[in-house]
């Protein structure tokens, strides 16, 4: 069945009402659609690359082999249906149990959160210089207008068939089976339907413990209050302080406060905070971090427990903004929060979340 969220999609922007048997038919056709712009390389200016060039299905719509075409790395596409829109200001009591505290930044599709629909974040990639590098909105139509769906484009656009082209991505990125299956092993150990190992449930405990991995203060790993399975993610934004990632010896990139995002440019207190991504497949991944500066799990799990602030990709003025408490160091030479055996533990565990 398709989920009611397609209505939305269906019937926005298109200047008329539809009644609910047609806004299900168009929900499908925009999905099916979507799902073949999605897979076409003849929509790019050099005509090699496509969505799924970066959002392979085969590793969770992320990048396959780590690629990364600019400063910042690849998400993964699937479970950004559950991320809030943006709010400087987010009130939430499912994640801290009272309703009047505030969680600060939060949400939005993007690392800087600067969209909060498909459509728009589907419209960046078409048109960055780094990626699909199309000139203009009338470029990307000019191509798709040449492809072999022309035609049902044309019979689903109502105005602006741009807009028709962003909508079907849109769709076609809520399809469920595909976008947020759910079907990991611990999606079935939290179900008592499978089992994990000792190691992984040692994991999952060093990953829960607020003095250890305490990894689950920003990526929770319960259900929520009304039985939702975890995310993995609170979708706020905080500064980690990763390395510089050497392969992009550019400016820091500032996160929220900017260069991407412009709203918040000159918010000293928001520099170097990017938004924290669900852990779902996070094992299926070859880069980490915004910035992609890590290639394994392990380094990634590694940074936390032994990370150096002096090596922040982030001026020196900005680094009253990096995260502490467990498990980060207090000061230089501290003794880790985490042994190696217990940063094998963590990364096991992670490996549980990757769909089957």
């Amino acid at each position: 069945m398709v989920p009611g969220v397609y209505l939305l999609v269906a019937a926005a922007c298109f200047g008329q009402a539809l009644t609910r048997p047609e806004a299900y038919a168009r929900a499908r056709d925009l999905t099916a659609l979507g799902s073949r712009i999605f897979f076409d390389e003849s929509l790019s200016a050099s005509g090699k690359m496509s969505c799924a060039s970066c959002h392979d299905p085969h590793f969770a719509y992320g990048p396959a082999d780590g690629r990364q075409t600019g400063p910042r790395a690849v998400p993964s596409l699937r479970y950004l249906q559950a991320v809030p829109q943006f709010t400087e200001h987010y009130f939430d009591a499912e994640t801290t149990g009272d309703d009047s505290v505030d969680n600060g930044p939060t949400g939005g599709l993007t690392w800087d959160g600067r969209v909060d629909r498909g459509r728009d974040q589907a419209r960046l990639p078409l048109l960055a210089p780094s990626e699909m590098a199309n000139e203009s909105p009338a470029a990307v139509v000019s191509r798709a207008m040449k492809s072999e769906y022309a035609g049902e484009l044309k019979r689903l656009t109502r105005g602006d068939v741009f807009q028709t082209i962003l909508a079907a991505l849109e769709a076609w990125e809520q399809d469920p089976a595909e976008f947020y299956p759910y079907g990991s092993r611990y999606d079935a150990w939290l179900s008592g339907k499978g089992t994990l190992s000792a190691q992984e449930l040692l994991g999952l405990k060093l990953f829960a413990d607020p003095q250890k991995g305490n990894c689950a203060q920003c990526h929770p790993s319960e259900r929520g209050a009304s039985g939702t399975p975890p995310a993995f993610s609170d979708y706020g934004f905080i500064a980690l302080g990763v390395p510089r990632n050497p392969a992009f010896p550019a400016d820091a990139d500032l996160g929220l406060c900017g260069p991407l995002r412009t709203d918040f440019v000159g918010r000293s207190e928001y520099c170097g905070k990017f938004r924290t991504p669900s852990l779902r497949n996070v094992a299926l991944r070859k880069t980490f971090f915004h910035n992609g500066v890590y290639h394994t799990l392990r380094e990634a799990v590694e940074f936390y427990a032994n990370r150096d602030p002096a090596l922040a990709d982030l001026p020196e003025k900005y680094r009253v903004n990096l995260e502490g408490g467990a498990p980060f160091p207090v000061r230089a030479g501290d003794k880790p929060a985490l042994t190696d055996q217990e940063i094998d533990a963590v990364v096991a565990f992670l490996g549980t979340l990757t769909d089957r």
